[in-house]
């Protein structure tokens, strides 16, 4: 009689009188420990589908109960063991490369994927063409101590304690737990419990009572609520700091008891002069020298701060060098509109003119730049190149002082049509000698004609000088 492979490890079962017993029963043993051991089986390169029936009585790697499969795939493959009447439990190891997935089938039942990289432990329900493949760890309970070196949880943990046991010489275990009374629990490696995160209504919601208590949030930190507030340090303590820029400072947010005026300031306490006051009239004020960045606004309107300012010095203000000067200021009317004030500066030879300015106090005493303002009567479109310096003079110095260097501003060609409104580049900076406040300062403009090619003579109107101010007023 001839031997049957009905049995899940497909190894003969010899017929009464088999002549050939020994030899079968030799190697059916061989194949059972073949069962119990590790195989690797190696799918076609890029295959979708694989087939991995196991060999009725001889050795086939499919048979292992610890199986890997290799090879390399650009996109998921189905892998059929076989046949499909087979009961077995196995674990199956995705060693495949190309990051690619494999599913592991048996009949039209269930399956289990495993992806790249990684193992799973699976049972085959052996149902024929309704097979399935179970994953046999889905709900495994693991009651006790269970020690892993890196845990990956997706979905839910349910239960009360994750427990991590490296490094427990001060006695306690780092651990994170969940009770239905006090919530999320993280407790840092300790007797007292370092890092305690609660949610029970007796106790802080966030308490690191012990230990290293530096708390560093990297974005944004919202607290939400009806009430919401933040409390730091006790009541009354003087020692609260907060850190700005890595300087510690006594510093405090409250109420002037005298009058609930809200104050803001540094001090070790609330009657410590503040540094901004906010009464119950609304009215905010500020101590001197409070510097701000950005823009301030008060009823809706901005308020003026120190910075970039400009005067205007138009034309009639000026005079021509007694040397080298201009024509003599000249008024001319136009067939509609305004009157022009003018200085005319000739095409054939540089020539100057002069005015004056008393900058403000606050102005900083730095180098300033110019706007010209000018115009021509006839229609050539060539280029006006204007200069200027400047000297300051101060009290009881003499007026008879050279100018600082000139600065001539890039020369800005004429539209062509007569009478044109025509607005020069702001110039570089000008280096204004001598400059210090409470002076007078002599400027001294010019046409400079090597620098520039309009043929027709250049109408000066006016000169637009931008300064910088550092303090808010004259004061």
């Amino acid at each position: 009689m001839t031997a049957t492979y009905v049995n899940n490890l497909r190894v003969a079962e010899p017929a009464d009188g088999d002549s050939n017993w020994g030899n079968t029963t030799n190697t059916s043993l061989e194949l059972i420990g073949e069962a119990l051991g590790y195989g690797t089986e190696a799918i076609t390169t890029n295959a979708d589908t694989h087939a991995s029936t196991v060999a009725d009585g001889s050795t086939d790697q499919a048979r292992a109960m610890y199986l890997k499969y290799t090879g390399t795939l650009d996109s998921t493959c189905t892998i059929t063991i076989g046949p499909n009447t087979m009961k077995r439990f196995q674990i199956i190891e995705n060693a495949t490369s190309g990051s690619q997935s494999i599913v592991i089938s048996q009949g039209s039942g269930a399956n289990v994927t495993i992806g790249s990289g990684a193992v799973k432990a699976v049972y085959l329900d052996g149902a024929g063409s309704g097979a399935a493949v179970i994953d046999a760890f889905v709900d495994l309970d693991l009651t006790g101590t269970t020690t892993v070196a890196t845990l990956t949880a997706s979905g839910v943990v349910t239960g009360s304690t994750l427990e991590a046991t490296a490094d427990t010489s001060a006695g306690d275990n780092a651990a994170m737990g969940y009770t239905s009374t006090e919530g999320l629990i993280l407790t840092g490696q300790g007797s007292t419990n370092d890092i305690t995160i609660k949610n029970d209504a007796d106790a802080d919601v966030i308490e690191i009572p012990t230990g290293t208590t530096e708390v560093n949030i990297t974005n944004a930190l919202k607290i939400i609520g009806t009430t919401p507030s933040i409390t730091i340090g006790d009541a009354g303590e003087e020692d609260t700091k907060i850190v700005f820029d890595g300087h510690a400072q006594d510093f405090y947010i409250g109420l002037d008891d005298s009058a609930d005026d809200l104050v803001i300031g540094l001090g070790s306490t609330v009657g410590t002069t503040p540094a901004i006051a906010i009464n119950e009239s609304q009215q905010v004020t500020f101590a001197q020298n409070a510097t701000f960045s950005g823009s301030l606004t008060s009823g809706g309107a901005a308020v003026k701060v120190a910075g970039l300012e400009t005067i205007y010095v138009p034309a009639a203000a000026m005079y021509p060098n007694t040397t080298a000067g201009c024509a003599d200021l000249a008024q001319v009317e136009l067939s509609n509109g305004p009157e022009l004030k003018c200085l005319d500066f000739d095409a054939s030879s540089d020539e100057n003119a002069q005015f004056t300015v008393i900058f403000p106090k606050s102005w900083n005493e730095g180098t300033v730049t110019f706007q010209a303002f000018w115009t021509v009567t006839g229609t050539n479109t060539g280029t006006v190149a204007w200069g200027l310096s400047a000297g300051s003079m101060a009290d009881d110095a003499s007026i008879n002082t050279a100018f600082g260097t000139n600065v001539v501003a890039t020369a800005k060609a004429f539209s062509g049509t007569s009478n044109d409104m025509t607005v020069s580049a702001t110039s570089g900076a000008v280096t204004i000698a001598n400059a210090a406040a409470d002076t007078m300062t002599y400027f001294q403009i010019m046409r400079d004609v090597s620098a520039d090619d309009q043929s027709g003579d250049a109408r000066l109107l006016g000169i637009k000088l931008f300064f910088t101010t550092d303090a808010a007023n004259d004061a």
